[in-house]
């Protein structure tokens, strides 16, 4: 069964933790058309604020998508991994894994706060958003509501 894969990262700064920065931030896309890929890419989109978050397109291959997908008995379990175990906030206690059905897609969140090793540079952050389709679907798919949410944001401060 065919399943597509977007993964948009965004990324940035304490410099855009509020006024206007933030807005621009809070204003990016969580979805984009998905380009004419083979199945055995994902889609991804990088949006940075030293680019004023404009997205950068691209492709990987499955295995590099920080995404547990499995397919069995006609649904598809999708599960993103928590990665790097270091990063904040923490979450003790995560959500189930969702398992979808054809013709179903999955718009999964997940936000992490970095400190560097030392402690020598600021803070940075990103938001991680996956979405998943399982079965045959149209280039705007995830221009439009997903069948199943789930926001495991967390306070990153």
């Amino acid at each position: 069964m065919e399943v597509t894969v977007q993964w948009i990262r965004t990324s940035w700064t304490k410099a855009s933790r509020g006024g206007q920065a933030a807005a621009r931030r809070n204003a990016v896309p969580v979805g984009f058309t998905v380009p004419q890929l083979p199945c055995s890419f994902a889609h991804v989109v990088r949006m940075h604020e030293r680019d004023a978050f404009a997205p950068r397109v691209g492709r990987e291959e499955p295995s590099r998508v920080d995404v547990q997908l499995r397919e069995a008995g006609g649904r598809l379990r999708v599960l993103p991994r928590v990665q790097p175990l270091f990063a904040i906030p923490p979450r003790p206690r995560r959500p189930p894994a969702v398992c979808l059905v054809p013709g179903q897609w999955v718009r999964w969140q997940l936000n992490y706060r970095f400190s560097s090793a030392a402690g020598m540079r600021g803070w940075s952050y990103w938001l991680d958003t996956f979405n998943i389709a399982y079965g045959p679907v149209n280039a705007d798919v995830f221009l439009s509501a997903p069948t199943v949410v789930i926001d495991e944001q967390g306070p990153v401060r």
